[in-house]
Formats: structure tokens, sequence, C-alpha cells
């Protein structure tokens, strides 16, 4: 596994680089002191893993992650503990080391990236398998979002629709509504099949939750969702019609 490091201070590469030596596989592609290097790096050369800082100057590392198109694993550096909430919001990032770094904290931070690498391999699966898998996900029936630096737990059951909205997204539950900066396809994919299916690009419903039908539309509760042309074959597939 080969990787690059990103901090403008010279004496955390320093360290990142003493560390990476005492782990058996893992190879250092190169050390940036900052992003703009990083990415001239990445634009002709492929790495499995980058130790990112998050203060630099002009380029903050949250600021170098959106300039990747298909960023791989990063485990973020830092002296500031304050912004684990906002990595929440990105796939890439699997873990997250607030300075000093020990060795063992560091080694279970490579361990984490090798599990994601693995997880990430592509498999050849049936459908039943997907689903399967799908379901499992959400076999504890919780899910967190992030709101206002909070994670709030919601309970998957409850949920009965969930709009897109530009970049946000609304999950309406019978106790509360949530607004969530996030897009449907991510949401979808944690949801389990058996519950949810998306009847228009802009809409996923809770299926049992469904009231009444009628023509290209369905209510839920008191939202009446429209049903598009290519979706409404799946949605009558999944009722139990008399």
């Amino acid at each position: 596994m080969n990787c690059i490091i990103v901090d403008d201070e010279a004496t955390s590469r320093l360290v990142i680089n003493q560390l990476c030596s005492q782990v058996g596989g893992l190879e250092i592609d190169g050390e940036f002191s900052n992003a703009i290097q990083a990415i001239k790096h990445l634009n002709q050369n492929e790495v499995d893993l980058i130790f990112l800082d998050i203060h630099m100057p002009d380029f903050t590392g949250f600021d170098f992650i959106q300039t990747l198109k298909n960023p791989p694993k990063i485990v973020l550096i830092t002296s500031d503990t304050q912004f684990a909430i906002d990595a929440f919001e990105y796939d890439c990032i699997v873990d997250y080391m607030v300075k000093p770094i020990a060795l063992p904290r560091f080694l279970k931070a490579v361990k984490k990236v090798e599990s994601a690498i693995l997880s990430n391999e592509p498999v050849q699966e049936s459908t039943s398998t997907k689903s399967t898998k799908k379901e499992s996900v959400a076999s504890g029936k919780d899910l967190y979002v992030n709101i206002d630096r909070r994670l709030v737990k919601i309970n998957i059951p409850d949920i009965y629709l969930i709009e897109a909205k530009g970049d946000y997204i609304q999950i309406k539950t019978e106790a509360k509504n949530y607004v969530v900066h996030s897009t449907l396809k991510k949401i979808e994919d944690k949801l389990p099949d058996d519950l949810f299916l998306k009847v228009h690009r802009s809409y996923v419903i809770n299926i049992k939750m469904i009231i009444d039908i009628e023509d290209n539309s369905v209510l839920i509760k008191k939202d009446v969702v429209p049903v598009s042309r290519s979706n409404r074959p799946e949605l009558m597939k999944r009722l139990n019609l008399l």
C-alpha cells in the first residue's frame, strides 16, 4: 500500500514518515508541504492513502479533498478536534487522528484503511446477495445524520418519506422532519429494500406506510407523492395485491 503525506509543517511530515517506516507494506510515495504540490502529483500517480493535515495555508484539507474526482482513502491529521463531525461527511475519510500521534494509534488507522480498501474491492454478486447486504447495513434499524454539527439518530422504520431538495434531502418521520445536506442516492443505499422504494427522481417512500394509490401518485400520511412512469411497475410488483 503506497501513501503520500500532505502537511505544511516539516516536523509533522517527519513524524508521519517515521511512523510509516514502522509499518510493513506501507510505502511513502511522496511528501508535500501544500495541497497544490500534492494535486500535481496525484494527476500523474495513483496512491492508496493520503495522510492529510486540515490546517494549511490557502488550501485547507477539506478544500483539497473537494478538488479530487476520485479520492483515495484519507486519514486526517490535525491538532484540532472540532472538525470530526465535518469529516463524517466524506466517504473517502477513513480516520481522524489528533496530534501528537502515538504508534498504536497510527497502526489502528492503517488497519482501518486496509479494511476499507478490501471492502471496496469489486466482487461479482447476484441481485439477491446485494439485497441481503443492503438489508444487513440497516439491520440495526438506526440511521445517524449530521445536523448542526450533531449526529442525530433516526429510527429507520419511522421514516415514511424522503424528498430531494437541491443539495439537501428532507427526511420525514412520524415524530419529526429532518433537513440533511446529502443526496437521495446516498441515503437510498443505506435503506433496506424491503421497506423503501424510489418512486420518482426526487422521492423515496416507505412502502409499508402507503395509504392510497391513485393514477400516478401515492398518499403517504398527508403527503401526495408523484410516481414516475418508469418506477410504477416496480411499485406495483412490491405491493401485496388482492
